[in-house]
């Protein structure tokens, strides 16, 4: 034997997630509750908001109530980003048999798209992009947003437009499956496909959505007071060569 051979993977199919017959290397399943899981995981969010909420007050007590909460939305998007989805880019291979807190609720979310669990191209490659290039991106705007920086929104274009076409391309690729392929990810529970698929997901739709048409009304009414001006000037320095 090689002396630099290394072991094989431990390829289960025991397990609860779909497809039944998936296979998923060196599988264990969680060791914590799933209500613990989601507690802390909500825990840490709600301490990032916060955290984030005091900040801002001292820091720019003058920022309109909007645009307070865009700069929640920014940190907050770019800390799961970053961070959990980061998690996941970096560790896919072991994501069976991890045990601590991220990897564990990787093992529960997967229960609604096991995916996950076998270092899905697609998945893979979508959770890297989002997390090393929206995450970082997620603060900047952010950082853009508190002192008016006028590439904020054009930036929150590219970083929404981003959010919103991977969500689009998850949702489809996993469709297509299901409708064409016959293969289903999820469990058919509704705390699965309706809670952790759809809704959690939907989340990017929903805020990049509205921040997205927030961006582009602003830079169209800055192009168009833009347009008046300069109709105006032109206007004016007509007259000025007509007297």
């Amino acid at each position: 034997m090689a002396l630099n051979a290394t072991t094989a993977p431990l390829m289960v199919t025991d397990h609860h997630y779909y497809p039944l017959e998936v296979e998923i290397a060196n599988y264990l399943a969680n060791e914590w509750s799933v209500p613990v899981l989601l507690g802390i995981f909500a825990a840490v969010c709600a301490a990032i908001v916060c955290g984030t909420v005091v900040i801002i007050d001292k820091t720019h007590p003058n920022l309109p109530k909007g645009e307070k909460a865009a700069i929640w939305w920014f940190v907050i998007s770019g800390a799961i980003h970053l961070f959990f989805e980061g998690y996941f880019s970096l560790n896919h291979t072991r994501m069976g048999p991890a045990q601590d807190l991220f990897g564990q609720l990787w093992k529960e979310y997967a229960f609604s798209d096991s995916r996950y669990l076998t270092s899905d191209p697609f998945v893979l490659c979508m959770e890297t992009v989002t997390a090393f290039t929206w995450g970082p991106l997620c603060f900047v705007v952010a950082f853009f947003i508190t002192n008016s920086h006028p590439l904020r929104h054009p930036l929150q274009i590219i970083v929404c437009v981003g959010q919103i076409y991977g969500l689009i391309l998850y949702y489809a690729t996993s469709m297509f499956d299901h409708y064409y392929a016959q293969i289903t990810y999820s469990r058919p529970e509704f705390l699965y496909f309706w809670g952790y698929y759809f809704f959690m997901n939907f989340i990017w739709m929903v805020f990049p959505g509205i921040l997205l048409v927030s961006s582009v009304r602003k830079i169209a009414k800055t192009f168009q007071a833009l347009d008046r001006l300069t109709a105006n000037g032109k206007a004016n320095g007509h007259a000025k060569k007509t007297i």
